[in-house]
């Protein structure tokens, strides 16, 4: 009987152990003060990416034209498109800079967008078959971007204007010789709301 106790006495000692360790409190320790918050100055907007000769000499004012009756315009947003206000833009291979001739076709659709203020537009990103789906996709996305910056830069809001990018997924010409792929690498303007 006597070692049934003394695993009984043993247990109970190891449980008062067990409860003693649980119930035990901590010091809650002392917080460091939080320091006074540092201003930081705001970041600069980005410049739409343009080549160098645009950056280091011209300026532009922002485009400002009469405003025009979007009355005037067709009803149907696929009759809208398919008249061809808006100039596709074209860039180099695997380049997403704004040239100089791309900035003059930019610079007219921004003349005409501020004509028709109430006008929104999506600029498609697209890009030639070569390289990887995902490299063309990321190529495109920077290349609708970079033409809405510069919009916005023209005083456009950036508000009226949507990007996405198809990569090489919606070629506007087909064939696999530099003139075609010339073609592909493009933001392509649609009208979605006038």
């Amino acid at each position: 009987m006597s070692s049934k106790y003394r695993v009984a006495a043993s247990l109970l000692c190891a449980f008062i152990l067990v409860l003693s360790f649980g119930c035990s409190s901590t010091k809650p320790k002392a917080e460091a003060p939080t320091p006074p918050p540092v201003e930081v100055a705001p970041t600069p907007a980005p410049q739409p990416n343009v080549d160098e000769e645009f950056v280091d000499g011209a300026t532009v004012e922002p485009i400002v034209s009469e405003q025009a009756s979007v009355e005037d315009l067709p009803a149907d947003l696929i009759s809208l498109n398919a008249r061809g206000y808006l100039d596709d833009v074209f860039f180099e291979t695997d380049s997403y800079t704004i040239g100089e001739a791309s900035r003059e076709h930019i610079a007219a659709n921004a003349s005409w967008l501020n004509q028709y203020s109430s006008v929104k537009i999506l600029i498609e990103g697209h890009c030639d078959e070569r390289n990887t789906r995902e490299y063309n996709l990321a190529l495109g996305e920077r290349r609708a971007n970079s033409v809405k910056d510069y919009l916005a830069f023209l005083g456009i809001s950036p508000q009226r204007i949507q990007t996405i990018s198809y990569g090489e997924e919606r070629p506007f010409s087909m064939g696999h010789d530099e003139y075609t792929w010339s073609q592909n690498r493009r933001s392509h303007f649609v009208i979605t709301a006038r």
